[in-house]
């Protein structure tokens, strides 16, 4: 087939043009387009997988620092069947976890060890705020306590009361669900350790060998 019969498309739209003819450098290719669509389809599809895997795999890290841990233990007993979710067994550091249940109120003096906690956990993480002193400081309004655990880390999921019943615990790791499945995931995460310093050039390399798709495509 000779090349003027090829149509082509222009990069704001997907409408063909007529056939080639004098060769506009702002055309692009047909094949060029159904590639990049090939590549985000399949981008998706890897992207769901993963956010499904994600969700039904929760491995939490309990923050506990107050009352609310008694209705904590009551919500993970096997009464609820917490094993739907996938979200049964806490893990014993935050190095092993993706999820932070901060259970209970925070006080000025417990920020930066939250703080670290979180820097500790690996991507990708979230939050879910246990109770209200978690999400807002409840009656704790003073110059001690944090209002609300949002004003530390960034808090994703927000389950109130005082204390919260397991069913609103059961709800708040359903909403957090919904919340991984929609997100956009990757194959494997592209982040550095902060104490490792590399040039342009090393961290390009760095990122296209942890590429799953930079490997399958040769890009």
């Amino acid at each position: 087939m000779s090349d003027h019969r090829l149509p082509l498309l222009k990069p704001e739209g997907n409408v063909p043009e007529s056939p080639r003819i004098g060769g506009d450098e702002n055309t692009i290719p047909v094949l060029a387009t159904r590639l990049e669509e090939s590549i985000g389809f399949f981008e998706r599809s890897l992207s769901d997988a993963l956010g499904w895997a994600r969700k039904n795999s929760i491995f939490q890290y309990p923050f506990v620092t107050a009352c609310c841990g008694m209705e904590y233990m009551s919500a993970m007993a096997g009464r609820y069947d917490i094993a739907r979710f996938g979200a049964e067994f806490p893990r014993f550091s935050p190095r092993q976890a993706d999820l932070l249940m901060i259970v209970g109120t925070i006080n000025v003096k417990q920020t930066p060890v939250l703080k670290r906690v979180y820097d500790q956990m690996t991507e990708p993480k979230w939050v879910m705020a246990f109770g209200v002193c978690a999400s807002s400081g409840g009656f704790y309004d003073n110059y001690a306590t944090v209002q609300g655990a949002d004003r530390v880390i960034p808090v994703d999921v927000y389950v109130p009361g005082c204390p919260p019943r397991p069913e609103q615990v059961l709800d708040g790791l359903k909403i957090l669900q919904d919340k991984i499945q929609n997100q956009r995931h990757r194959a494997m995460s592209k982040e550095v350790a902060p104490d490792v310093q590399l040039d342009v050039a090393a961290r390009r390399r760095l990122q296209k060998n942890r590429s799953f798709l930079g490997k399958l495509l040769g890009k």
